[in-house]
């Protein structure tokens, strides 16, 4: 084969779709291309140059090695390009972010030739992606008296990598564009259904705004006409990035209105400008420091108030909203970065200090989180080294502790966690704190950027801190397409080689597991003071504190197992009464949103705030549909307060379950899983002896806010309602509309149902199974009037319920059940009124790969309800996604519409839905 050829050709093939040449990465065709470029006749030769220099991605790619040991030969004159001069080589390295590039500038710099170290010791001094092997060799020479490795480690010592950086612009003018009115899903800046090209960065670009060419031409007219300034995407009278972290989404913006990171680094651009009236989601204003940008929350709609102050409300009870200050398109505006205000002309309009505290400063000074995280582990190896105290470079970590106040659950797992904090300081929210990480995940449709952030920095090996790592493939499991055969398999190979534990074997050895990547964590995760860090922001356990991601930050934690991020404030959430035989326990988890926006006057407390759930008796499968639900609550994490009973009962069913992973053939070398069930049995162990019980905050914890949570309210099943039709744009698409099931009269049409997705369990199988039993025997058959999708979470799931006889059950009214020998090679548009049986995995939730008919209006267990998630609107009609529990979907496609409570009552009686009462023990110590 001749590669040369190949990649020409694709580049045709690109061309025709509007797209420059993909960034090289192979080593293969990079050899082929430094071979032309040493034969000076080749008529290859001038585009070659072009590629080596301007079109080759760093990092630890294999295409980086090549190209690293090329511009070696060059600078020790060994190889000569007219083109690339050695100090031309040198300012190459530079960009290459480490891996391969630092080897050879330390080979260089250590080397005979007192020039060329000299040189090389200069582009080392603004390094930051070095790892253990690259230290140990500057310490090594270090101690043998090498004055050039001496220079190299006081320069780091001083962060000088940071500190002759340019300063950041005192301004920084913007132009605003209003990107929609109400929340911005990411699935608006990166849809869900071109996941695949997330990795190809210049033509996932493309999908921005849901391919709305009309949208991305009036961007490029407002970058035309003001070529001094940034575009600012904005979510008006909205959030901006729910939904999830995804880092494609801040690529895209950044792509289209960003800044460059590197003239010799193709599609790779950093500091986007974004903003939303009520601000920036959490994990995705994480994602956006990954890159050095402006995240800033608006406020320019507020509350109407009276005379009195109070808030005023609408006719339908909604609180009026008055504009304080315009950002329509096209509106210029200053950000100025020393006094951390916004303004307009001279006119000042808000204070943005949240936006520009000193920690993301240093984000946008370093072009990123990642040099800053990275630069000070250099800074401190280099200092003990010395012998010497760390200089104050860096803002000081803000350490806040009340003397005589309690700790919340997250404080006391941070404290626990935390490194390099003021030894016996005990520390409260507000706190900025890194913390060792003890569990990550990554999933498929993120995976293929982290293992490019990966390579990026440099990073080979998961870090030694990291208990245990998962890569699944659940987000691509519904469509074994030519897409998935070309991208998972060799995420996979990545990912293994790596270190993390994969859901496919790249050696074929144990059967391939598409289990959701929220399940799978959930069960590995075997300790209640743990921080998880994964690739979704659905990453909510039912044990230890977990937090969705960006890809970036996944691979952050990877390579150094830490993270780094504010100590959050708490909400803490209590039950009172007793909930009704009818209830499924999703219905306590909306009514929790309903009650506490009632309690708050509209106002949600849990949004970037930790929601601290005194759950106490349910397990962890059960206690998971709470916390994963929280994510659509726009909290920044969850953490379930169970009793010591219910506590170990979870730990031994994630104990056993790890047990399955490993007989299946799942653990690695490193008996990764085994440490997980040695870790569980000792956890079980401390809390039966009473030596350390389970993870209870103090009694005089400091909250934000209390809700209390009143079961007896809970009188039918809720639903969580898009509400594609309201006159104000910005209340569809939100999770805040709740609405009991009478709201619907039992006339409203179901076009399809889904039970799956991260939210249901192996208890919502079993429901399953016996509505199914209940609706023959009350009707003498079970017919659909509209199709039922059913996607297990976990392949363990799907073989308890074989043994347990449901999975027969389910079998005997379903007209389709998912085949790992043959699985569907495309995705399904269209279906019958019969029950299908998918193969475990996000499905429709994800909407990648599996969609409802466009129109159809959609009853799900899932979690997403965003405009074209799961369905797409038709010419006629707008789809919809209403969000409901096990029993409500499932009669819904029985009787293709949304069912009476006399009806509902009937299909789930005798079936035990949840055993959920409150704790009647004390939750605290």
């Amino acid at each position: 084969m001749n590669t040369y050829k190949d990649y020409i050709k694709e580049i045709e093939e690109r061309k025709s779709q509007g797209l420059h040449p993909k960034p090289i990465d192979s080593d293969e065709l990079l050899s082929e291309i430094i071979e032309q470029i040493k034969d000076l006749t080749n008529e290859h030769r001038k585009d070659s140059v072009n590629f080596f220099i301007y079109n080759t991605l760093p990092g630890t790619t294999s295409a980086a090695g090549v190209k690293a040991k090329f511009l070696k030969e060059i600078i020790l004159g060994e190889a000569l390009v007219e083109e690339i001069t050695p100090a031309f080589a040198f300012e190459q390295l530079s960009h290459m972010k480490g891996g391969p590039s630092i080897k050879v500038l330390l080979d260089l710099a250590l080397g005979s030739d007192a020039a060329i170290a000299e040189e090389a010791a200069k582009v080392l001094k603004t390094q930051v992606f070095l790892y253990e092997a690259d230290t140990e060799r500057l310490e090594e020479a270090f101690k043998s008296g090498n004055e050039i490795a001496k220079e190299i480690i006081e320069s780091y010592a001083q962060a000088e990598f940071f500190t002759k950086l340019p300063e950041i612009d005192e301004e920084i003018q913007i132009v605003t564009y209003i990107a929609g009115v109400g929340d911005i899903s990411t699935d608006l800046l990166s849809p869900g259904a071109d996941a695949h090209s997330r990795s190809d960065r210049e033509l996932h670009g493309q999908s921005i705004f849901e391919h709305n060419k009309d949208m991305q031409k009036e961007v490029l007219a407002l970058k035309e006409q003001h070529p001094d300034k940034r575009v600012m995407l904005v979510a008006e009278k909205g959030t901006m990035g729910v939904g999830s972290s995804r880092m494609s989404g801040v690529n895209n913006v950044a792509l289209w209105t960003g800044i460059s990171s590197s003239p010799y680094v193709p599609f790779i651009n950093i500091a986007p400008v974004i903003a939303g009236t009520n601000g920036i989601a959490p994990i995705f204003l994480t994602t956006v420091g990954v890159t050095g940008g402006i995240g800033i929350d608006l406020k320019n709609w507020v509350k109407k108030k009276d005379a009195e102050g109070n808030t005023v409300y609408d006719a339908d009870g909604e609180p009026i909203l008055e504009q304080v200050y315009s950002v329509e398109t096209g509106t210029v505006l200053t950000i100025n970065t020393k006094e951390k205000k916004l303004y307009k002309g001279d006119k000042e309009l808000k204070d943005i200090s949240a936006a520009l505290t000193p920690q993301k400063m240093e984000f946008i000074k370093a072009g990123g989180s990642y040099a800053v995280v990275f630069g000070k582990k250099l800074q401190t190896f280099a200092c003990k080294t010395l012998g010497i105290d760390v200089p104050q470079v860096y803002a000081a970590s803000k350490e806040i502790s009340h003397e005589g106040q309690g700790l919340t659950a997250v404080e006391k797992i941070f404290n626990k966690n935390a490194v390099g904090t003021t030894p016996g300081k005990t520390l409260h929210a507000g706190s900025n704190v890194r913390v060792e990480v003890n569990i990550v995940g990554s999933q498929d449709t993120t995976g293929l950027m982290t293992s490019q952030e990966l390579e990026m920095m440099a990073a080979t090996v998961v870090s030694p801190i990291v208990d245990a790592s998962y890569q699944s493939g659940c987000h691509t499991a519904s469509v074994w397409d030519d897409k998935s055969k070309a991208n998972i398999p060799r995420l996979m190979k990545f990912m293994n080689d790596f270190g993390l534990i994969t859901g496919r074997d790249p050696k074929g050895k144990y059967h391939a597991m598409t289990d959701v990547i929220h399940k799978v964590l959930n069960d590995i995760t075997v300790d209640d003071w743990d921080i998880i860090i994964g690739g979704d922001s659905h990453t909510r356990m039912s044990k230890g504190v977990a937090f969705g991601a960006d890809s970036g930050t996944v691979a952050l934690a990877l390579a150094t197992g830490e993270a780094s991020m504010p100590i959050p404030e708490s909400v803490k959430v209590t039950f009172k009464g007793d909930m009704r035989s009818f209830m499924d326990f999703r219905d306590v988890v909306h009514a929790t949103q309903q009650q506490m926006l009632k309690q708050f006057g509209g106002e949600n407390v849990f949004q970037g705030r930790i929601i601290e759930v005194h759950i106490g008796t349910l397990t962890s499968d059960q206690a998971f549909t709470f916390t994963d639900w929280t994510a659509e609550m726009k909290a920044k994490a969850s953490i379930c307060i169970s009793e010591d009973e219910t506590l170990i009962e979870s730990l031994e069913i994630a104990r056993d379950r790890i047990q399955i992973m490993i007989d299946k053939g799942m653990d690695n070398e490193k008996k990764v899983l085994q440490g997980l069930v040695d870790k569980a049995n000792k956890r079980i162990q401390e809390i039966k002896s009473g030596e350390k019980p389970a993870l209870k905050p103090d009694a005089h914890a400091k909250y934000y806010a209390e809700v209390v949570i009143d079961l007896d309210e809970i009188a039918e099943p809720m639903i969580a309602d898009p509400d594609v039709n309201n006159e104000d744009v910005s209340k569809r698409y939100t999770h805040d509309t709740i609405r009991p099931l009478s709201y619907y009269g039992g006339t409203k049409q179901v076009d399809l149902g889904f039970v799956g997705s991260c939210m249901v369990h192996k208890g919502d199988m079993k429901i399953l199974a016996q509505m199914l039993k209940n609706i023959e025997e009350q009707q003498g058959k079970v017919e659909f009037n509209a199709p039922l999708v059913v996607a297990p979470p976990t392949y363990n799931i799907v073989d308890e319920l074989k043994e347990e006889g449901d999975w027969d059950v389910l079998e005997k009214y379903s007209g389709f059940v998912f085949n790992d020998d043959a699985p569907k090679g495309a995705a399904r548009t269209k279906y019958e009124n019969m029950l299908y049986l998918e193969r475990p995995g996000c499905n429709l939730c994800m909407g990648n790969q599996e969609k409802a008919e466009p129109g159809d209006t959609v009853m799900a267990t899932s979690t997403r309800l965003f405009q074209g998630r799961v369905v797409k609107d038709s010419g006629e009609k707008k789809g919809e996604s209403l969000l409901s529990s096990t029993p409500v979907v499932v009669l819904s496609t029985i009787l293709g519409r949304t069912p009476t409570m006399e009806e509902y009552e009937d299909a789930v009686d005798g079936i035990v839905l949840t055993k959920f009462k409150p704790s009647q023990k004390q939750l605290v110590i």
